[in-house]
């Protein structure tokens, strides 16, 4: 390395700042939360500036690398570099998590310690989709159990231990699996254990032990993806969590469970993959189903935006497991796009919940006249969510589509399934989000009662949803916006995973 280590300030400038907030007065929660913007806006500028001016989009390997020897006597090093899947995850980071952050004004709770745990996570979250070494990824995978934790148990709703206590053990107990794959990836019959990404991608494994890796690092994303039947924690997690931090989960935390799938899965353990591909597309496109029919069934807001992000996730399962250049341009555009439009849903079911002081969709009604600009964001982010032709959704699920067809090595039989159930569950999204849009604009009642008068969206919440709202539709219209960043990447990837299983 003989440059400056950009990515190193990225990952360590969030937590590094936020070691300050301690030291501020424990009632300024006015100049806390103006720290906490200034330094998630001032990171997201760094960002934007490092993959502007230091990335080359035309170089397909990965860039920026850097390499600080951290335990030598057992190869543990800082390890970072990134490539067009990284930078695309990351800018997702760092756009959402400056929301995220103006969107958590309102809390007077304990105001250091919550701001103080958002750039934590920030941190972490960065640090993950930079990693390119395995126990760094992993030491970041785990950074982002306690700051949710403590986000969750602190200020979350009234069943927030029960909800805290799953999600740890849940995403704890799966990440002990990575750690197990990990050692198993990186062992060496003779000297230290190798963790290096750019070393492990030459190594080869016999079948059966490439199977056992290939799963123990499956179960810790299926956990966090999520995918059926380890979902579970999710909708007690959304439902009781600050709507702020429940951006953050379903705008970025997610997506960790994707990129690990490509990054480690697909790309250090193809043979595996390409075994296990058709199941993942099986499993994908059930889920889709399954989780959109559970949506519908949901009298909880929360809850249900909740399932449909299990729904949507399906889709990305469903891209990772075609093997084409189009599904897997298309499962990370869907990861990217359920990372805005999620994060926009939880931010305007929470400020609603802020106002009505209920999630219940049985209590509400006919709110659209006291509240027309909630209303009308809610309409917009829920045709995204749908895949309306124009948004960001739709250039992601029909890549998906595209993709499944257009892989020559599955049965016509096969693809005709998959594509059959996925339309089904495409069908039924309109289903449970039109009907949240009934239940709580249209009507006459709320809590059967005469309708009363709520406070409107103010200036910093349009001005939130507006700034999420852009991209979707910018993407939508101009998929090119994104897909460049990472298109040369991903047929890359697929020639290399393809030529190592002939």
């Amino acid at each position: 390395m003989n440059h400056f280590p950009w990515l190193t300030l990225i990952v360590l400038f969030p937590i590094s700042a936020g070691l300050l907030i301690p030291f501020f007065y424990p009632r300024g929660n006015r100049i806390i939360r103006w720290y906490t913007l200034g330094i998630c806006l001032l990171e997201f500028l760094l960002i934007t500036y490092t993959f502007c001016y230091q990335y080359q989009l035309s170089n397909n390997s990965i860039q920026l690398r850097e390499d600080y020897g951290w335990l030598n006597f057992m190869d543990f090093h800082w390890r970072l570099g990134v490539d067009g899947f990284s930078i695309g995850l990351i800018l997702l980071t760092g756009f959402v998590t400056t929301l995220a952050a103006l969107a958590a004004w309102p809390v007077t709770r304990n105001p250091r310690l919550f701001h103080f745990l958002i750039l934590a996570m920030y941190s972490g979250q960065i640090g993950l989709f930079a990693s390119q070494d395995i126990l760094l990824f992993f030491f970041m995978w785990e950074l982002e159990l306690l700051p949710i934790y403590l986000l969750l148990i602190i200020w979350g709703g009234k069943r927030r231990l029960y909800a805290a206590t799953k999600f740890i053990l849940y995403t704890a107990g799966s990440s002990i699996f990575i750690l197990v794959g990990a050692l198993l990836m990186a062992s060496q019959k003779s000297g230290f254990p190798i963790f290096d990404f750019q070393v492990l991608i030459d190594k080869n494994y016999s079948s059966q032990l490439e199977i056992i890796i290939y799963l123990s690092f499956l179960v810790a994303y299926a956990v966090k993806l999520p995918i059926l039947p380890f979902h579970t924690w999710l909708p007690d997690t959304h439902g009781e969590a600050h709507y702020s931090t429940c951006m953050l989960l379903a705008g970025i935390l997610l997506k960790m469970g994707g990129y690990g799938l490509i990054r480690i899965n697909m790309q250090l353990l193809p043979r595996a993959h390409f075994l296990f591909a058709p199941w993942l597309i099986a499993v994908g496109a059930i889920q889709v189903v399954y989780a959109a029919l559970t949506s519908i069934s949901q009298r909880n807001l929360k809850r249900r935006i909740a399932y449909s992000s299990v729904s949507h996730m399906g889709f990305v399962l469903v891209g990772i497991g075609s093997l084409t250049d189009t599904g897997l341009n298309g499962a990370i555009l869907q990861m990217v796009s359920h990372g805005l439009i999620g994060a926009s849903l939880f931010f305007l079911s929470g400020i609603s919940y802020d106002r009505t002081r209920t999630l219940s969709l049985d209590q509400m009604g006919g709110i659209a006249s006291s509240m027309p600009k909630i209303f009308a964001l809610f309409t917009a982010f829920s045709m995204a969510s749908v895949a309306l032709p124009g948004t960001s959704g739709f250039i992601a699920e029909f890549l998906i589509f595209i993709g499944i067809i257009n892989n020559t090595n599955y049965s016509i039989v096969f693809k005709m399934v998959i594509v059959t159930i996925q339309a089904i569950g495409v069908i039924l999204t309109p289903i449970y989000l039109l009907s949240i849009l009934r239940q709580m604009f249209y009507g006459y009642k709320f809590a059967g009662v005469s309708i009363p008068y709520f406070t409107d969206a103010g200036p910093r919440e349009i001005f939130i949803s507006i700034c999420l709202l852009l991209p979707v539709i910018g993407i939508g219209i101009y998929p090119n916006f994104v897909l460049f960043i990472w298109n040369n990447e991903t047929g890359y990837l697929l020639s290399q995973t393809l030529l190592r299983n002939l």
